[in-house]
């Protein structure tokens, strides 16, 4: 197909400098960003988020950011419907549109051939009925049980993907990771995957969490509260938001808090790195090759 008619994907763990390649990419072909991670989707979750600033997207248009409250429930089928869209209407001005995001879900439901399944509002209330009083872990430890593939992608924290995937197995009788068919896109996607080994990330993701804490994450979350992040099931479970706000509540220091967040994202890495590799279609560049914007490019533009 025509470069105009592509999509072009940068995907992989958190800290590998996804959002900074994809302005350049876009730079380079003439395309514009188009968000895939679930928690930019957020208004006001900006530095826990590692949100791009306004600074960073001033040269290159930038789409799907800041589109929610944070007490919204976040939707991935909403979400997918919303990405197409964007995405036709670029194709449409002859624009490229440069999906970005470490949301794996996410990623596929713009890309992918995936109709998700339905929902069924009583089985829906008595699973989050049972997500308040018994909580997200004993529900995870029954996910892991059904379908062993979803428990290990979705974090035991994430009450709220927990009581979804629990509902689809429940609808189809067949576990949550079977509502994935196999890899077809809906587009002429290229996806361009950045990773680093686990040391080098794992002092990334120290040194992300550090600088988010002395740029202010503190005074963001105390400000998102009486706007409803406490009640906002997706948003309040974000990770940075989470802890700080049990540090708000007086549960932890801030400093607790800050070791907290750097051992959640530090799972989360691993998580997100085990989906993605699980796809046969994305192109892995090192994030630190001297070369990168020059070699993912060339991936963008079919030379490779």
């Amino acid at each position: 197909m025509a470069l105009a008619r592509r999509v072009v994907a940068v995907v992989g763990p958190t800290a590998t400098g996804k959002s900074a390649l994809a302005i350049a990419i876009a730079k380079a072909i003439g395309g514009e960003v188009v968000n895939a991670d679930s928690m930019q989707l957020y208004r006001g979750m900006d530095i826990g988020t590692a949100k791009v600033t306004a600074a960073e997207r001033a040269d290159v248009p930038h789409h799907l950011l800041d589109i929610w409250p944070v007490t919204y429930p976040a939707s991935v089928a909403e979400y997918q419907q919303r990405a197409r869209a964007v995405i036709d209407e670029l194709h449409a001005r002859g624009a490229v549109p440069v999906l970005v995001g470490g949301s794996g879900l996410y990623v596929r439901a713009a890309l992918d051939r995936i109709e998700f399944p339905g929902t069924d509002p009583e089985l829906r209330a008595a699973l989050e009925a049972e997500l308040a009083t018994a909580g997200s872990a004993v529900l995870h430890e029954r996910l892991a049980a059904r379908d062993p593939a979803a428990a290990a992608a979705i974090l035991p924290s994430n009450g709220r993907r927990v009581v979804r995937a629990l509902e689809v197995v429940e609808l189809t009788g067949r576990p949550f990771t079977a509502a994935l068919p196999s890899y077809e896109a809906v587009y002429d996607a290229v996806q361009v995957g950045l990773d680093l080994d686990d040391a080098a990330l794992d002092r990334r993701v120290e040194d992300r969490v550090a600088t988010m804490f002395a740029a202010g994450l503190v005074e963001e979350v105390r400000g998102l509260v009486p706007l409803g992040l406490q009640d906002g099931r997706t948003a309040s479970r974000a990770l940075g938001y989470q802890q700080v706000l049990a540090m708000l509540e007086g549960a932890t220091t801030e400093q607790e808090a800050a070791a907290a967040t750097k051992a959640a994202t530090r799972r989360f890495v691993r998580r997100q790195r085990s989906w993605f590799r699980r796809d046969p279609r994305i192109h892995w560049l090192d994030a630190v090759r001297p070369d990168l914007v020059a070699a993912a490019t060339a991936l963008a533009d079919g030379k490779n």
